[in-house]
């Protein structure tokens, strides 16, 4: 199996599972069990598609897979949002910007693979 734990997408993808498993803990009880529980496990699904993008060959299905998964993420990171699961703007502030961080570094991944593979 393909080191993963020095890339940057890693490390930023593992910081927002950790963040999400901490913050989780202070929304609602019904928001906890419901949207909470949600971003939690895709923040965890982004972090398996990352270990996998970077043990194949063929990257390219993955990180599209991986930008499907963010982007649900980032769908359930506004409706937290708006239906007041997060106690403050900080809170959400937070997340965004680290699901933002993790979105930018797979579009860059992706335009570097497809560089690669128009010049071959």
């Amino acid at each position: 199996m393909a080191y993963y734990e020095h890339l940057p997408i890693y490390r930023k993808a593992m910081e927002t599972t950790i963040y999400f498993e901490t913050i989780v803990r202070n929304f609602s009880r019904y928001n906890k069990y419901t949207l909470g529980a949600e971003m939690r496990e895709k923040s965890r699904e982004m972090v398996k598609i990352i270990i996998k993008a970077n043990s194949t060959g063929d990257k390219l299905p993955l990180l599209h897979e991986l930008r499907e998964t963010i982007e649900e993420l980032k769908t359930l990171i506004r409706i937290s949002k708006e239906t007041g699961a997060f106690k403050n703007f900080n809170a959400f502030a937070h997340a965004i910007e680290c699901v933002v961080s993790v979105s930018k570094q797979n579009e860059g991944w992706i335009r570097s693979l497809s560089k690669r593979k128009k010049r071959a």
